[in-house]
């Protein structure tokens, strides 16, 4: 796992004026509403901090400086793009190309379940199967597309697509989970 040094940390915190942990709260907070979770960007109004607000002060200063937030707001599907891949990134090993399957999962139940949940599928399928190890860089962006292009009932998953192996497996295990549901499939006579 990636870290950051105490000169980037520092040096992050300073661009975007962030002095205390309250506001980076704050800040993360507002991150994961806009990129993870999908919400409306903050308006200039919304902004004035909710202490402020309590002690009755009007102040328009925002709590930190929201610049790089307007930024990603601006095109949040470039952003959460960007930060997806950053995971990647920051999850692989050094010189290593994939990230372990249980760290891929883990992300991936942060940065896609609150957008796309047929991806607490791929999680649940991915140990029962048990025979992949890990996921490089391009298994990690498929899985993204996956999640954004394919709709969760699967109907417009085109089987003869450009899809990796891991995906045409769920797919299938998915699909024989929902005819077990369903009870069982007759065959048609002919």
């Amino acid at each position: 796992m990636g870290k950051f040094t105490r000169a980037e940390w520092l040096h992050g915190l300073g661009l975007l004026e962030i002095s205390s942990l309250p506001v980076l709260a704050q800040a993360l907070r507002e991150l994961e509403e806009l990129l993870i979770r999908d919400k409306q960007a903050l308006t200039r109004s919304a902004s004035t901090s909710s202490q402020a607000k309590k002690r009755g002060i009007t102040s328009t200063k925002e709590p930190y400086n929201r610049t790089r937030y307007r930024e990603y707001a601006s095109d949040p599907k470039t952003a959460f793009a960007d930060l997806y891949l950053f995971c990647f990134t920051l999850a692989k090993p050094p010189q290593a190309r994939n990230i372990d399957l249980e760290t891929a999962m883990a992300l991936w139940s942060v940065l896609l379940a609150p957008r796309y949940p047929i991806i607490n599928d791929l999680i649940t399928f991915l140990p029962e199967k048990g025979t992949y190890k890990g996921a490089n860089k391009d298994i990690w962006n498929m899985v993204h597309e996956f999640c954004r292009a394919v709709d969760p009932s699967l109907s417009n998953y085109e089987a003869d697509g450009a899809w990796p192996s891991l995906l045409d497996d769920f797919v299938v295990w998915k699909k024989s989970q929902t005819n077990d549901d369903a009870g069982p499939v007759l065959a048609k006579e002919e």
